[in-house]
């Protein structure tokens, strides 16, 4: 039985690697299911934090890179990686290319730094930052283990854990 299914398998494949479903190679075809499910991971994560942050998707974008971008520049590299790792890949696309990174905050930066820097990036009011971390920290928190989420609140402040921290 499985000889005659590698047979019938074999005869409706062609020579170029391609079979009757459109046309397209596997590789192809599994790369589009790649790039397909990255984006619905990344539209679920959009979703989750323009819904608690109460924000439009390209701001929730810009909030999500500014928060990131600082948080990972109070944890080690290797950290950095394991976070990035259980975030959605477009996400980490976003980090990767982020100025701020170049330009880095100082050493030891607490939870008033952080906050003037994402209000600037954002051009946010004073009052109106904090809502905004808390509602990025918290998406990526939706997005990670519990294990990764305490490794990385293990590496902040205490002014920044109170932020890292899930909401009571």
């Amino acid at each position: 039985m499985a000889d005659k299914r590698e047979r019938e398998g074999q005869e409706s494949s062609s020579t170029d690697g391609s079979n009757e479903r459109g046309g397209l190679p596997i590789e192809v075809r599994r790369a589009r299911r790649k790039e397909a499910h990255a984006s619905q991971h990344y539209a679920a994560f959009l979703k989750h934090l323009c819904e608690r942050g109460g924000m439009s998707p390209s701001v929730a974008e810009k909030a999500a890179v500014s928060v990131l971008c600082a948080v990972e520049q109070r944890i080690t590299q290797g950290e950095t990686q394991d976070l990035e790792a259980q975030l959605p890949n477009k996400l980490t696309l976003l980090l990767h290319r982020c100025e701020r990174h170049e330009d880095e905050l100082p050493k030891g930066f607490g939870r008033e730094e952080l906050l003037a820097r994402v209000g600037e990036d954002l051009a946010l009011n004073p009052e109106a930052v904090e809502p905004v971390v808390r509602a990025v920290l918290n998406s990526v928190r939706a997005q990670i283990s519990e294990g990764e989420a305490e490794d990385v609140m293990d590496q902040l402040p205490e002014d920044l854990r109170e932020l890292w921290r899930r909401p009571s």
